[in-house]
């Protein structure tokens, strides 16, 4: 017996709701733009530069503790959060210490790091010093730009495949549905507080791929029932396209979550941004892909008859297969 999330032949109207879905879209991607620039983003320390250190003991975080023990040596902004993991043992607590970049130093000299290492072990003297990474200011905003190129690039990359290969409508569609993906999980990542690095970057990098991946075999069905129904209405042939695919799509979907899941709870505080954006981002993928990216296709209107060929139409490479 196969395992099916749903029927084989469904006849579900998509766009029966469509105002109610397109315009939702629109007011999450307007409030989390607002969550953004209102409290701002969790930079680690790759944007932000300065130093990370993650500290161990047997003995419960004391934050108010390690923070008076830090005042007297005038770092400037510090910042002190404990990290929870189910797979740390009762005696395994955590903390990650940040520590901004100081005046005229590209970052914390060795020396003020041992100063903070000694000044943590009068609370625990066992405590232990796992890793500590630093980032300069100037390499810190390198990073950031070079993380705006990598997004901004990617997309445009897309827009020119998809115009290549279907229509410029298509592509409208595909980069809008996209950019919803993005901004839903930046606005995520600002109203938890989630710290935002270059992992973050990769994950949003890798929900752009997975997200296109789902949006491409929608566009492909519809435009083989673009040929094959020429009387019917658009949106009918929309409708039928996304049933047909819905199984797949639903199916590559569930299993990837189920795997990112297993991540998510087993994977460690390490990956656990990363792995959450990814998990976020299929989720907002699954939903752009059959509610956002068809519904503005169909409110710019598209070509209908595939067999005439028009030079104008940017469809040239559009029988190559990919």
């Amino acid at each position: 017996m196969r395992l099916r999330l749903v029927p084989q032949e469904t006849n579900i109207d998509f766009f029966k709701h469509a105002r109610l879905t397109l315009g939702a879209s629109v007011v999450a991607m307007i409030l989390s733009v607002a969550v953004w620039l209102g409290m701002g983003l969790n930079f680690g320390i790759d944007f932000l530069g300065g130093t990370t250190i993650r500290t161990e003991s047997s003995t419960p975080v004391d934050v108010a503790a390690y923070r008076a023990a830090l005042d007297a040596l005038d770092l400037g902004d510090v910042s002190i959060t404990q990290v929870f993991d189910p797979t740390f043992g009762p005696e395994q607590n955590v903390a990650m210490i940040r520590i901004q970049a100081q005046a005229g130093q590209e970052s914390v000299t060795p020396e003020m790091v041992l100063a903070v290492q000694d000044a943590l072990r009068t609370v625990y003297p066992a405590m232990s010093f796992p890793s500590v990474e630093s980032v300069g200011p100037k390499v810190s905003g390198e990073l950031i730009q070079t993380a705006i190129i990598a997004v901004i690039a990617s997309l445009g990359a897309i827009l020119v495949y998809i115009w290549l290969r279907f229509e410029w409508q298509f592509s409208v569609g595909a980069v809008a549905a996209l950019i919803h993906d993005i901004i839903l999980t930046v606005g995520l990542f600002a109203l938890l507080q989630i710290r935002f690095d270059l992992a973050t970057i990769a994950a949003l990098l890798t929900i752009v791929g997975y997200s296109i991946n789902d949006t491409v075999v929608i566009f492909d069905r519809l435009r083989e029932n673009l040929v094959k129904y020429k009387s019917r209405g658009l949106q009918d042939v929309m409708n039928l396209s996304a049933n047909e695919t819905l199984s797949r799509t639903l199916m590559t979907s569930g299993t990837t979550l189920l795997a990112l899941l297993a991540l998510l709870v087993l994977g460690g505080d390490v990956i656990r941004g990363f792995v959450f954006a990814i998990f976020w981002g299929v989720i907002v993928g699954t939903y752009s892909s059959i509610f956002v990216a068809k519904n503005i296709v169909l409110m710019i209107g598209v070509k209908r008859d595939w067999s005439k060929p028009d030079a104008k139409a940017g469809t040239q490479f559009s029988n190559i297969d990919a």
